[in-house]
């Protein structure tokens, strides 16, 4: 005789993380127009781009007539499963970048070598997330400005959101070149006052000399890579550093903290990686622990299909409550 599928089930599993999908609705200047075939269209701006997208394991719902864009990364046949080599296909129209605007900010694509647009369409739904848990502190106490630590932090949309928001920011990257395209973003949304520190330095010594200095931080916010090269040749391995990393952000949380915010598109792994290693440092805090799927949902209704969402990384934070 089969058992049922509630037979199957362990009870002491019923008490596991429930993973859920976050994305952002708020867009005007970017959308998922199409996937299948392990591809994505995509708008940015006005210019569009096909990238690849392994997830997309379904079939397209436009015509291939209508995959017609403005740039295409085509990957490279040696690359491993975990690699993105390859290279992009661009119209000569195209320009070298252009403005991209997200609420009242504004701030530049360009092609990237690593197949992304210099920022991720899928992070709205964090900006927004942290931007709330701001506002709601600064209303119960209007006279103590947040003060948020974005590691990892690249182009710095976040940043300058949380900063718009009404946050004192420490923007932090390991790469100049990061760090220097960031500047250009702040510049572009008109924010060249706003309460930003950038600093090019290695994550982890920063966060432990911040530790000793007796530094403290509201949020903080990471998306670490999976490997990478602080300025002073620091060498990072996610696998094998996060753990420190977060336990070491656990000292620098302020007495009466906000948030903590994880992204990880470095490894294909399930949420419950970054939700068991946000609940191991927050550990004691209080508070709750939310993780899962950072996605991008797409645009368009064909034939009255209900539109598809395409997972881009896990993650998890944690709110104070």
């Amino acid at each position: 005789m089969a058992q049922t599928e509630s037979n199957l089930i362990n009870p002491a599993l019923a008490n596991l993380p429930q993973p859920v999908i976050v994305t952002s609705n708020d867009w005007h200047d970017y959308a998922l127009i199409d996937s299948g075939h392990q591809r994505k269209l995509e708008r940015f701006g006005k210019f569009y781009f096909i990238r690849p997208e392994p997830q997309a394991m379904w079939s397209p719902r436009l015509d291939e007539s209508a995959w017609k864009a403005d740039g295409v990364f085509v990957a490279s046949h040696s690359e491993t499963d975990s690699g993105e080599g390859g290279g992009w296909k661009l119209q000569n129209s195209l320009p070298d970048n252009w403005l991209i605007n997200y609420q009242n900010l504004r701030f530049f694509a360009r092609p990237t070598p690593f197949r992304h647009l210099g920022f991720f369409p899928e992070q709205a739904a964090h900006w927004d997330w942290c931007a709330e848990a701001i506002k709601q502190r600064l209303i119960s106490q209007p006279d103590s400005r947040p003060r948020i630590l974005n590691l990892f932090a690249y182009s710095g949309v976040a940043s300058l959101h949380a900063a718009a928001a009404g946050a004192d920011v420490t923007h932090l990257d390991a790469s100049k070149k990061a760090v220097a395209y960031a500047f250009e973003n702040r510049d572009a949304s008109d924010m060249q006052d706003a309460p930003i520190r950038f600093i090019t330095d290695d994550a982890m010594r920063f966060v432990e000399r911040e530790i000793r200095r007796g530094r403290h931080y509201d949020g903080i916010i990471m998306d670490p890579p999976k490997y990478g090269r602080g300025p002073k040749g620091e060498f990072w391995r996610i696998e094998d550093d996060l753990p420190a990393l977060l336990k070491a952000c656990r000292n620098l949380l302020s007495d009466n903290p906000l948030f903590m915010v994880l992204t990880i598109y470095a490894i294909r792994a399930s949420s419950l990686a970054a939700h068991y290693a946000m609940a191991e440092a927050v550990n004691g805090l209080g508070g709750t622990v939310t993780s899962g799927e950072l996605a991008v949902q797409e645009d368009m209704i064909k034939e009255h299909h209900a539109p598809r969402v395409v997972s881009q990384a896990n993650f998890a934070r944690w709110h104070a409550g």
